[in-house]
């Protein structure tokens, strides 16, 4: 394989659980939406993908499916995921006159062969002419500007809508790593359970995913925020508006939260001293959409006595890192997963 003949139309993905990003080599990120597709249950074609089967999560007629298809970081429904990932290629390509186009995806750290395969075997039909595979947390640490090719210790924590993937990187390799399947998706189920034990009312993904990006906290803010939500009173059934505050999220959102650090911590533990020692110095790397929590950098850092950083736009360091390997794809070819398997 000549890693040297990718061209310039080549394409990177970040195949996240809640999101689906996108960028074509020398162009940036040019598509980013939900992973939502919705389905003609009758024929299989698709109606739509993206914001517009987004919208119609929960709201659809039974001879229209809307689903996510991908759960936990992996492909759940294979004929979903192909007629998504399709739809994506195809616009891209055409947008972009790219005929067949070699594939760079992000997948988590703790994927099996299995799952590797069938994202191999997914691209594939959506139109690509190869794919190659790239750990979530290590195009996380490339797309976060870190030199993962120094012979330092670095440490990662990119928290996905499916995933949080904890890894120390040093020489180009992934050193030690954990796949807690514990993200924002399992955040927005503790609000929607929170909503209904404490405040008796039923309330959808889309209203809690609301809720944890306005006023989602780690710990307790300066001043407390609050916010209006609207759902359906499970006394009577009637619609009814609420408010939630940000002690309330913070309350719902933290045994998995507890459970996040745990797992930064087992990896710490596990670190060999002398990158250890670099750690200390360096800080902990937040990426994904979870860094965005209020008060996480700081509760995280009071865990562990560490200095804690939130990449830059930490929602894109996955889809960046894989622009960045195609565009140094000779000298960064051994982080690839099926690169290695090859040699």
């Amino acid at each position: 394989m000549n890693f040297l003949s990718f061209k310039s139309k080549d394409i990177g993905i970040d195949l996240g659980t809640a999101n689906i990003l996108v960028t074509v080599k020398g162009k940036g990120i040019i598509l980013r939406e939900p992973s939502v597709i919705s389905i003609d249950s009758k024929t299989g074609g698709t109606i739509a993908t993206g914001f517009e089967a987004k919208e119609m999560l929960g709201r659809t007629p039974k001879e229209i499916k809307a689903i996510r298809p991908l759960k936990d970081g992996v492909i759940a429904d294979f004929t979903a995921t192909k007629l998504l990932l399709k739809n994506i290629l195809e616009r891209v390509c055409k947008r972009y006159n790219a005929v067949r186009p070699r594939v760079l995806v992000g997948v988590p750290s703790g994927i099996t062969e299995v799952e590797e395969r069938a994202v191999e075997e997914t691209i594939i039909h959506a139109g690509a002419r190869e794919v190659y595979l790239i750990e979530e947390p290590m195009a996380a640490a490339v797309g976060a500007g870190i030199e993962i090719e120094e012979p330092s210790g670095n440490i990662i924590v990119d928290i996905g809508g499916g995933t949080t993937e904890v890894a120390v990187i040093s020489l180009g390799g992934i050193v030690i790593s954990n796949s807690l399947r514990i993200a924002g998706d399992e955040l927005d189920e503790d609000i929607i359970n929170y909503v209904k034990k404490e405040l008796n009312l039923a309330i959808g993904d889309t209203t809690a995913e609301q809720i944890k990006k306005q006023i989602g906290c780690a710990m307790p803010l300066m001043t407390q925020m609050a916010m209006e939500i609207k759902g359906r009173d499970l006394s009577d059934g009637l619609p009814r508006t609420v408010v939630i505050t940000s002690d309330q999220v913070e309350e719902a959102m933290k045994e998995s939260i507890e459970k996040i650090i745990e797992v930064i911590k087992i990896t710490l533990e596990k670190t060999p001293p002398e990158l250890a020692s670099d750690i200390m110095e360096k800080g902990i790397v937040l990426a994904g959409g979870g860094a965005l929590i209020q008060n996480l950098d700081k509760l995280v850092s009071l865990e562990t006595g560490m200095p804690v950083y939130v990449a830059e736009d930490p929602l894109d360091c996955v889809v960046r890192g894989t622009e960045k390997t195609l565009q140094d794809l000779e000298k960064l070819k051994t982080i690839l997963i099926n690169s290695r398997k090859r040699r």
